[in-house]
Parts: structure tokens; sequence; C-alpha cells
């Protein structure tokens, strides 16, 4: 998978889990939404470990940083250089 790849996943996931989260607090006892969710879940913790050790970290919660502060060498998840583009433009 490639880096914009790993990161359109690891963006549906995420959707995934946050829809699956408000459904389950509305229907806590349905057992296929829960099984989804921890799917999703084990699914996105993977996909983020391997994008880590591929590409760097995605948020600074999950490094430790020597002196000076510095969590990432690459351009900042918010710079347009770092994002994928969901559609592309037609002319």
């Amino acid at each position: 998978m490639t880096r914009d790849e790993m990161l359109k996943r690891i963006t549906g996931l995420d959707f995934y889990i946050i829809d699956l989260h408000l459904y389950l607090n509305t229907h806590p006892d349905d057992t296929e939404a829960i099984a989804l969710y921890n799917d999703y879940v084990i699914q996105a913790k993977q996909l983020r470990e391997e994008y880590n050790e591929m590409y760097g970290m995605l948020l600074a919660n999950n490094s430790t940083s020597k002196e000076p502060w510095q969590w990432i060498d690459n351009p900042w998840p918010w710079q347009k250089s770092y994002n994928f583009e969901l559609m592309e433009e037609n002319d």
C-alpha cells in the first residue's frame, strides 16, 4: 500500500469507528456492531503502527522526543503537501 492509500484507509476506518461508536451508544446489545467496531479498531491500530514505521508519526501523543522537541521530520499533518486528495478535479 502506498502512503496515500494507507492514509485513506486509516481515514475510512476512523470514520467507521466513530459511526459505530455513536450507534453503539444507543444500541449497546448489538453484538454484530460490537464485533465490527472491535475489528475496525484493531485494523486501524495495526495500520497506524505500520504507517508509523514506514513514514513517521501521525500524532504527537504517540511519540517521545529528544531535545529540542520534535516528533516529525516530514510536512505537518495539516499541510497540503501531507494530505491526499479525496476527489480529482474535473475539467
